[in-house]
């Protein structure tokens, strides 16, 4: 086992993935990989060898092979990445009071990804893929199956057991299995645009239908809310009305629906 190796497998063991590393280094994530791509230290320069030196407690890299990888070293090391603060600059802090620790660090850790990817790339696409996200996290709410669509790339990408199902199994079971035989489908070049065309329009007219449809009650209740302030003698809503204008409406959309 070479010195790369045995720190690879002291980063398992105690469960720092690439991204804790690369914010305890302060560097990339991919410069991480770069670092880690060979046998020995010798691409780290001196400042970060040092770091990764002081992180697994060692004076050296020769010292590393001899380490002993008892539950109470793998701990330390552990408990060094997890617990090293960094200040933040003024423009970066987001107030994460009132969470976990780990839902601080999961939140802490997205954010550097989401950081590096668009320092990494500096296109449109970048940028619409975030935003793409970002709408499929306000979606997750009120589809279920979203959730389902996560776990399923996630056990794609060997990084979640296959047979782990923390939502509702049966549901989650069906669903994975119909997204392989979709992606099966997909990657084996069965389907095409031509054949899938009719389908695809199907979508289109449904998805326009229900935009209609929230137009419609978009439409209904600014109608309502109008007709609430007339009839209170309000021109708007503000924190000492709203709860009667809130009523009023509430008073007006029943009396339409009789």
């Amino acid at each position: 086992m070479d010195v790369v190796e045995k720190i690879n497998l002291i980063l398992k063991r105690a469960n720092i993935s690439k991204v804790n590393l690369a914010k305890y280094l302060g560097v990339s994530r991919q410069m991480v990989y770069n670092y880690l791509d060979g046998n020995d230290l010798s691409k780290l320069p001196n400042e970060k060898c040092q770091l990764l030196f002081k992180l697994l407690d060692v004076k050296g890299a020769e010292e590393i092979l001899k380490l002993d990888l008892t539950d109470e070293y793998i701990q330390s090391v552990g408990n060094k990445i997890f617990n090293a603060k960094k200040p933040a600059k003024k423009d970066e802090i987001i107030d994460l009071s009132g969470l976990r620790k780990e839902e601080q660090e999961l939140i802490s850790d997205m954010i550097f990804l989401i950081k590096e990817m668009f320092n990494e790339d500096k296109t449109k696409m970048c940028l619409y893929t975030i935003n793409y996200f970002y709408h499929f996290l306000q979606a997750m709410n009120n589809t279920k199956e979203l959730k389902y669509v996560l776990v399923y790339f996630s056990k794609a990408a060997g990084l979640t057991n296959p047979n782990e199902f923390v939502f509702d199994e049966d549901h989650q079971y069906v669903f994975e299995s119909i997204m392989y035989s979709a992606m099966t489908l997909y990657n084996n070049g069965g389907a095409s645009r031509t054949k899938l065309a009719e389908s695809h329009k199907r979508w289109e007219a449904e998805l326009a239908r229900k935009n209609e449809e929230k137009m419609s009650r978009t439409q209904e209740l600014n109608t309502a809310k109008v007709q609430a302030l007339k009839e209170l003698g309000y021109t708007e809503i503000n924190e000492a009305n709203a709860s009667e204008v809130f009523d009023k409406i509430a008073e007006i959309q029943s009396r339409n629906a009789i």
